[in-house]
């Protein structure tokens, strides 16, 4: 699976905005006709409401809300699309894949959307550093570092 240019520099311009909280969104698409869906990162409001629970607030987290993520699935599969990348900003540090980050990606041991490619991006000082990308390897049932 390719991510087009131009996918990745709005990703790379939500990542900028964003900052200094963490961005997230969601790109679907089919071959090279491609669109980014910048989500809202609910991190702030669930650490607010439950601070015990979503011990992280937006700066160091992210959370798309379900309802928001549910209609781009649907409008996707209504245009026979397909959740092709999530894609979420690291501030001020290094684009890994974390555990939190695996974690939030899986359900029952394996991600929703297995074959979609799982890109982060580091943001420092409100420039781009590098992104990464990831992708679920199913032999390892892990995600694994894959060239952008």
């Amino acid at each position: 699976m390719k991510i087009n240019k131009e996918i990745l520099g709005g990703i790379y311009q939500h990542a900028v905005e964003s900052y200094p909280e963490e961005c997230c969104g969601i790109v679907t698409g089919k071959g090279d006709v491609q669109a980014v869906h910048k989500c809202r990162n609910i991190q702030n409001e669930l650490h607010a409401d439950d601070p015990e629970r979503h011990t992280r607030d937006a700066k160091t987290a992210y959370a798309i809300d379900r309802a928001e993520a549910g209609r781009i699935y649907a409008e996707a599969k209504e245009k026979g699309h397909e959740v092709m990348a999530f894609y979420h900003s690291h501030i001020d540090c290094d684009a890994c894949f974390s555990e939190t980050d695996k974690e939030a990606q899986t359900v029952f041991g394996e991600p929703e959307f297995p074959d979609a490619l799982q890109i982060v991006v580091s943001v420092i000082k409100k420039n781009i550093c590098v992104a990464k990308a990831f992708r679920w390897d199913r032999e390892k049932c892990d995600f694994v570092s894959f060239q952008i």
